[in-house]
C-alpha cells in the first residue's frame, strides 16, 4: 500500500516499494511546513511540477544531500543538473517507467519561470505527474487553472487527485470542483491554499460540494498522512 504525507501547501512526501519521494518541496520557507530539507535522508526521487519557488523549494538542496533524482521537465531539469545533481528530464504527456512503475507528465495552465540573482529564466511548460506505486495511481495537478485535458484523466484510473483550491494563481473552489468531476478519482485532497491571503479559500466549503460526486474528499492537515 501506498502512501503520502502532506507537508503543506503544495509539497507532499509519497511512498511505496521502491519509491520515497518529494513533490514540489517548498520546506524551509513554506509557512505551512511541517518539514525541513535535512530532515529527508532517505529519498531517492523528487518531483517538480513547475520553476516557481514555491515548487521548486528545496529540491536541489535535499538531491545535493541524499542522492536524489530530479523528474521535471527538460528545462528545469537542465537547470537543476547544472547544480551537479541527478535528474530525469520528462516533458508533457511523456510517460516512462522507472523501478518503482510509470510516471506521466500531464499538461498544466501557469507559469514556470525560476527565480534567480540574475533574473528570471525560462522554466519551460508547468505540469503536473500521474505517478504510478503499488498499483496505485497519484495525480498530483501542479498549479493549474481548470483545462479540458483534464477530462482525459478518468481514463487513467485516478486512486488519488492532489488539486489546488485557493484561486488567483490556480483553480478556486467552483473550478475545482468541475475538474474533480472531470478526473473521477477515488479520493481527492485539497491543496495550494492558506498559505498567504491572497490564497485563502475553505476546504470544507470544497468537501461540502464534492459531496455531490461519487468522490471521496480528504482534507489533510500538514503532518497528515493518507495511505491509498
Amino acid at each position: 500500500m501506498a502512501k503520502i504525507r502532506f507537508l503543506g501547501h503544495a509539497a507532499f512526501y509519497v511512498e511505496g516499494k521502491g519509491l520515497k519521494g518529494l513533490i514540489d518541496p517548498f520546506l524551509k520557507d513554506n509557512p505551512q511546513s511541517v518539514a525541513y530539507p535535512e530532515d529527508f535522508t532517505d529519498i531517492n526521487y523528487i518531483f517538480v511540477t513547475h520553476g516557481h519557488a514555491d515548487h521548486l523549494g528545496d529540491a536541489i538542496t535535499i538531491a545535493k544531500s541524499t542522492g536524489a533524482t530530479i523528474v521535471s521537465c527538460f528545462e528545469i531539469a537542465n537547470y537543476c543538473s547544472s547544480f551537479g545533481v541527478s535528474v530525469h528530464p520528462m516533458h508533457i504527456g511523456g510517460r516512462t517507467k522507472f523501478e518503482f512503475g510509470r510516471v506521466k507528465m500531464t499538461p498544466a495552465v501557469h507559469g514556470s519561470g525560476i527565480a534567480t540573482g540574475d533574473g528570471v529564466i525560462y522554466g519551460g511548460n508547468p505540469g503536473g505527474f500521474i505517478i504510478e506505486v503499488d498499483g496505485r495511481r497519484l495525480y498530483h495537478a501542479g498549479d493549474t487553472g481548470l483545462i479540458m485535458d483534464m477530462k482525459l484523466l478518468a481514463d487513467e484510473g485516478i486512486d488519488v487527485a492532489l488539486l489546488p483550491i485557493g484561486g488567483n494563481f490556480v483553480m478556486d473552489i467552483e473550478d475545482a470542483v468541475k475538474a474533480t468531476d472531470f478526473i473521477k478519482p477515488k479520493i481527492v485532497v485539497p491543496m495550494h491554499y492558506n498559505t498567504w491571503p491572497i490564497i485563502e479559500a475553505d476546504p470544507k466549503e470544497f468537501e461540502k460540494q464534492v459531496r455531490a460526486l461519487p468522490v471521496k474528499c480528504k482534507i489533510m492537515q500538514p503532518g497528515d498522512e493518507l495511505n491509498f
